[in-house]
């Protein structure tokens, strides 16, 4: 008896369970998709372990039906990943799965994209086919010469020159023959930049041969434009070299094709490409590429860590301060604890790099867990450029209400005469984030969501930014009829319109969520600012990190104060990045750079110790605080998360919970610093309403109580409310 052990992919926690099924043969693996009866119907799952026996009685097991493919599509560390996964996150096993296939390749949606190649195999026989044919079919002449030159083409291609009926004749009399060759979608094909040998300086060789001497996890601090990219496509070609595999994350989808022409001119067709942003087929065709050991080095964002590479020898996330290598959606985890564990797997070293580091990675710096390794010095050997604050409320006060202060007016006016460019930073998109009626205080609220509509001048239209539901453009307010309706604080549409007027014939790109929805969208918009074809670039966070354009002169912070009053106690935090982050952009190259902050709130120590670019005194004060106050990474924050269309069933279920929870705690008092339930500060998203619950325990019990609540969330299986159990998330609305 052979049996295999299943997980059938249907994602719900009611059959996130292992299932038993008998192997027709031996010609399967572990790490196989099969189709298998489930109930009444057929199902796809994966088989994760094989063996010669089952708890079932062998004449109630039923038999696997076939194979999808006829070969593993994942592999034993990714299988050990996805357990990890179901461990310290609370995913489901089929969840976890998923995450190592292209999506649509489980619904049988894509597949290989394969075309009719035409060829001559017998020379010989078709120059005697030419000299018994009549001189006047120039088809027939045409398609024999040409392929006795050119060796093989496709058919198609030959469709296009010859009449078709000519070139079927030869086919069925045998003197072309066809074959079908596997094509492969390439994503941003044009997309490659010069190779130039650069020599490392001291210092970055010094760090290359620290992390390809042993295996360790190392925290890359290196102030912006030092040269951490070079670092690390060195120290991948020393894994390469060693004959092993690695892994190269972005945090955004905008940095990859900068990060891909580099890698592509190091490192040729062992580069692939990962990420959402790649159609269907440019996708499926990349993952084959890697599966089939086809391509070494694989650059992508988040989830990329999960491709299907063998023997990997070095794992690298930059930006890893960046709050999008948490996944807060269903399947929920934390990509630099995924790596960590792929890394262990592996033995492979794992580089954590960041101008401004995460709090928490630092931390584990500075007490031994992570080995620091830092870079104090562009590679140009020029100071930072100088980050001047201005306070907006001076502006007010002397008669300025719009959104440039005066300094910012003439900067852009003088970049822009001097032939140089501007980058813009505004962390919000859209016109203006709401419509309000200035009499009664009306606002425009998403009816699917409890947040506010964004008002997109361009599109002339109320958007919610949590669902994507679009509404017409109010003229009057729908509850008292006034049309004397105001807007809300300003996104990059505002900024780029009043930039227009500012300057009426400057150049502008925006990049935001909304004009990157196209495929290569991000490559078109970067590539028009690095030719010089636009001058100013306004964006939001996406434009923040990782780029390198060396006519960028001036950076303008337009408002500030948008990350630093959110709530959450990362907020300082978060803020300190991005001003570094976007300041960073500015100056890199021969000319000198200058960057303006406008705020209203100028004396607020997280804008002084950024104008310094001083990290370090901004991680002592703010890890004080941390410690202070019992948050992170001092203690582990834990949410549970209850979703359902009907209001009074997530209460209800959380209302259950909570009294579980209180039963922990009343056993482990000295492990919780706080214990709450209440309504998410979002109380519905997609008509679904959001209860949750907070605590904050201490490290020492950490493990024991997470483990407690994970169990409590498989208990309470309901298909009418969603429980999320979320560990140190990065969004708590």
């Amino acid at each position: 008896m052979i049996v295999a052990k299943v997980i059938v992919d249907i994602a719900s926690s009611l059959v996130d369970k292992v299932f038993d099924y008998l192997l027709p043969s031996e010609d399967f693996s572990v790490g196989q998709r099969v189709l298998v009866p489930f109930g009444k119907i057929s199902k796809e799952g994966y088989i994760i372990e094989i063996t010669d026996h089952s708890d079932l009685d062998e004449n109630k097991l039923k038999s696997v039906i076939s194979a999808l493919e006829p070969f593993s599509v994942i592999n034993k560390d990714q299988l050990e990943l996805a357990r990890f996964m179901k461990q310290e996150f609370n995913t489901g096993m089929c969840d976890a799965l998923r995450l190592f296939l292209p999506a649509e390749m489980r619904s049988g949606k894509v597949k290989e994209l394969v075309k009719i190649n035409c060829y001559i195999q017998d020379e010989t026989k078709a120059k005697e086919y030419l000299a018994n044919t009549r001189k006047n079919a120039t088809a027939i002449f045409g398609l024999i010469t040409l392929l006795l030159e050119k060796g093989e083409l496709s058919r198609s291609e030959l469709g296009k020159k010859f009449n078709p009926s000519s070139l079927k004749k030869l086919i069925d009399d045998g003197i072309i023959q066809t074959r079908e060759v596997e094509v492969r979608r390439k994503p941003y094909n044009g997309a490659v930049a010069e190779k130039t040998e650069i020599i490392l300086t001291k210092t970055q060789q010094s760090v290359v041969n620290r992390i390809t001497s042993e295996k360790n996890i190392y925290l890359l601090h290196g102030v912006t434009g030092s040269g951490k990219t070079e670092v690390y496509m060195n120290a991948m070609k020393k894994v390469l070299e060693s004959g092993k595999t690695g892994i190269m994350l972005v945090p955004e989808i905008s940095l990859t094709p900068q990060v891909l022409m580099n890698f592509r001119a190091k490192f040729g067709e062992n580069v692939a490409l990962l990420h959402s942003g790649l159609s269907v087929g440019e996708r499926f065709d990349e993952w084959k590429r890697i599966l089939m050991g086809e391509a070494q080095i694989v650059v992508g964002a988040r989830s990329a860590i999960f491709a299907p590479l063998k023997n990997i020898g070095l794992i690298v996330i930059d930006e890893e301060h960046d709050g999008s290598y948490t996944s807060d959606s269903n399947p929920r985890y934390n990509t630099i604890e995924v790596a960590k564990k792929r890394a262990e797997l592996s033995q492979a070293s794992l580089v954590l790099g960041s101008a401004t580091p995460s709090l928490v990675s630092y931390h584990h710096a500075m007490i031994g867990n992570y080995q620091l390794l830092e870079m104090k010095e562009r590679i140009n050997k020029k100071e930072l450029p100088p980050l001047k604050i201005i306070d907006m409320g001076n502006e007010v006060r002397n008669g300025n209400t719009g959104i440039f202060s005066a300094t910012l007016k003439d900067a852009l006016i003088r970049t822009i005469n001097e032939k140089n460019q501007a980058m813009l930073f505004i962390n919000r998109r859209g016109f203006s984030s709401f419509l309000m009626c200035k009499k009664c205080g009306f606002v425009a609220k998403c009816d699917s969501c409890d947040v506010s509509l964004v008002y997109h001048k361009f599109e002339n239209a109320l958007k919610c930014h949590y669902c994507g539901n679009r509404y017409r453009v109010l003229t009057e307010c729908p509850a008292c009829g006034n049309t004397n309706l105001s807007t809300g604080a300003v996104g990059t549409e505002r900024v780029v319109q009043e930039l227009k007027e500012l300057i009426p014939n400057v150049s502008v790109s925006r990049m935001d969520n909304d004009t990157t929805k196209t495929k290569d969208s991000h490559l078109k918009i970067l590539s028009d600012f690095r030719s010089g074809k636009t001058q100013v670039l306004v964006g939001t966070q996406m434009i923040a990190k990782g780029h390198d354009f060396p006519s960028v002169t001036l950076v303008g912070i337009i408002d500030a104060d948008v990350s630093l009053y959110q709530s959450s106690y990362t907020a300082s935090e978060q803020t300190f990045q991005l001003i570094t982050q976007v300041a960073g952009r500015a100056g890199r190259a021969d000319k000198p750079g200058e960057i303006y902050l406008q705020t209203y709130v100028p004396r607020h120590y997280t804008y002084k110790l950024a104008s310094f670019y001083d990290y370090p005194a901004f991680y002592k004060k703010e890890i004080n605080l941390r410690k202070t106050t019992n948050y992170p990474p001092f203690t582990k924050i834990i949410r549970i998360l209850f979703t359902s269309e009907v209001e009074n069933l997530a209460k209800d279920t959380a209302k259950v919970y909570y009294e579980k929870v209180k039963e922990i705690q009343d056993k482990n008092k000295n492990d919780f610093v706080y214990l709450g339930v209440m309504k998410s500060p979002i109380g519905k998203i997609q008509n679904k309403f959001r209860i949750q619950i907070l605590i904050r325990i201490n490290l020492e019990g950490a493990e024991n109580i997470t483990r407690k609540l994970y169990e409590f969330a498989s208990d309470v299986k309901r298909n009418d409310v969603s429980i999320f159990v979320e560990i140190d998330p990065q969004n708590l609305s």
